[in-house]
């Protein structure tokens, strides 16, 4: 479906409300021609045979052609009314609704399945009653923050109440359409960029809600409101993504000083551990030397750990010694 653009203040002109009549047609008198065949089988079964009896046997004899006149004439206008007689079936698809109207006042809603239209007398207008994807023209707002925004949405549409979707508004698609269009713009104007991108989800139903309580008297329910993309200028998007490249930098450094912090508290506490239990030191200390052990270019040094224990024996005795 094509999309009508709004001008630079957000309203439709009269160019562009020409242009959306011919988007939205007449959504009550398209409909699945299921009847047609069905018209058409009654018709000739009715009809053929009477004119082959009109006709009688083929020939190109003028004068018992000329004798027959009488008779053809009563076929042909037998076959005329017969075919305004078939002319009021109907057949409505399993998702298609009838609306009635007698001498021009509506009086029921028929189908779906085949019915009986009176010829001159009762018209019938189909309506799709299916969910309908209406797809909304790009809106031009202005956030309460004075942050310019151009926003494609799409609207999703049911009929509840034929009768009422014929009678009381001319196009229901397009006048449910400028409803959102208002509606929308209303939204955004109450709401900062910030809570427009963060709360997608709350800004549709309450659209939503704005529109299906105007278009309840006109039979129609709103199924959902989608916001599907939004335009911001080129400025803004370069700042944001500034602010975004920030964060995450913020981010990193944060869970970085947090790993580290964590690491030097596990350290320490291992080293707690080893202080009180000297073996465990020792097979953390042949653990590392197995480790460097693997590769042939290391050249390993093994100093003993009862010596540096002596060493430090010594020192300690001659500190006492000389206090």
């Amino acid at each position: 479906m094509t999309t009508t653009s709004t001008s630079e203040d957000g309203k439709i002109t009269e160019q562009q409300q020409r242009e959306a009549g011919r988007v939205y047609a007449d959504p009550t008198v398209g409909h699945v021609s299921l009847g047609g065949p069905v018209r058409s089988l009654l018709f000739w079964l009715i009809s053929l045979p009477v004119f082959i009896f009109a006709v009688g046997e083929p020939t190109i004899d003028i004068t018992k052609l000329q004798n027959r006149a009488p008779w053809l004439t009563s076929a042909i206008v037998v076959s005329f009314l017969w075919g305004k007689v078939v002319d009021g079936v109907r057949v409505a698809a399993e998702w298609e609704k009838g609306v009635i109207l007698t001498l021009g006042k509506f009086s029921e809603v028929r189908g779906s399945g085949t019915f009986y239209v009176v010829p001159f007398i009762e018209n019938v207008r189909f309506v799709d009653t299916r969910v309908q994807a209406i797809n909304i023209p790009r809106q031009r707002a202005i956030t309460r923050d004075n942050v310019p925004i151009v926003i494609d949405s799409a609207l999703f549409l049911v009929v509840r109440n034929p009768g009422l979707a014929v009678t009381k508004v001319q196009n229901y698609q397009f006048a449910t359409s400028q409803y959102v269009q208002s509606a929308l713009r209303d939204v955004v104007g109450s709401l900062t960029l910030d809570e427009l991108l963060s709360e997608r989800e709350k800004v549709q139903e309450q659209i939503a809600s704005i529109v299906g309580q105007k278009v309840r008297d006109w039979g129609l329910g709103i199924d959902s409101v989608q916001l599907q993309d939004f335009d911001l200028p080129e400025e803004l998007k370069k700042v944001m993504s500034r602010q975004a490249s920030a964060e995450r930098e913020k981010r990193a450094t944060i869970t970085k000083a947090e790993g580290d912090r964590l690491a030097a508290q596990n350290l320490a506490e291992a080293a707690r551990l080893m202080e009180k239990n000297p073996i465990a030191l020792e097979l953390r200390t042949l653990q590392t030397i197995d480790g460097l052990a693997g590769s042939p270019s290391n050249t390993v040094v093994l100093f003993p750990m009862e010596l540096g224990n002596v060493v430090k024996s010594m020192k300690k005795t001659i500190k006492e010694e000389q206090s």
